[in-house]
């Protein structure tokens, strides 16, 4: 079905399927589409069940969690980073399964406030925080490429529960996320 699809898109360019360079497309275009689609066979609750009790009263913040995602209403990439953070309540989770959470998420077809939230709302689930930040930067080629093709526009999107809707607890948040290591 998916050879049939693209053959029949190559044509309506004017492009020939038959041509050699596009002979093997179909078998490289399935098994892209299964590697940026991935996380649609991954269970959120499955990555942060590691959860392990431990005193915390500060602030914990993973910044810059690179992504790569497709926008669901013209199936082009965007890409940029995350970054989380939460104030714990008893439970903590190791950084890498929140990057997997990240990555979990991003490769679905998506928008980019959806992915904040769906980060968020995994985290405040399965870890019952004071409270969950997340806070998104990318660029989209939906808005580079074609329409009003702004090639140097940026987009940042923000999700807050719980405590993070606290005026001074967000702006530790962005505090932390304006420091240099």
């Amino acid at each position: 079905m998916l050879k049939e699809s693209l053959e029949k898109l190559f044509i309506s360019v004017g492009e020939d399927p038959k041509r050699e360079g596009l002979q093997n497309t179909p078998k490289r275009v399935k098994a892209l589409w299964a590697d940026l689609m991935a996380g649609y066979k991954q269970d959120p609750k499955e990555i942060l069940n590691t959860t392990l009790c431990a005193p915390s009263s500060g602030l914990v913040v993973l910044q810059n969690i690179e992504f790569y995602s497709l926008c669901e209403h013209h199936l082009l990439p965007f890409f940029g980073r995350v970054s989380v953070g939460y104030l714990p309540n008893a439970k903590i989770v190791g950084l890498g399964a929140i990057a997997r959470l990240v990555e979990c998420f991003s490769r679905r077809l998506q928008i980019q406030e959806r992915l904040g939230a769906q980060i968020a709302q995994s985290l405040q689930e399965c870890l019952e925080p004071k409270g969950v930040g997340v806070f998104c930067v990318a660029r989209h080629l939906c808005v580079a490429m074609q329409g009003v093709q702004k090639q140097e526009s940026v987009l940042k999107t923000s999700c807050r529960l719980g405590a993070f809707q606290e005026p001074s607890i967000y702006a530790e948040f962005l505090q932390n996320l304006s420091v240099p290591v």
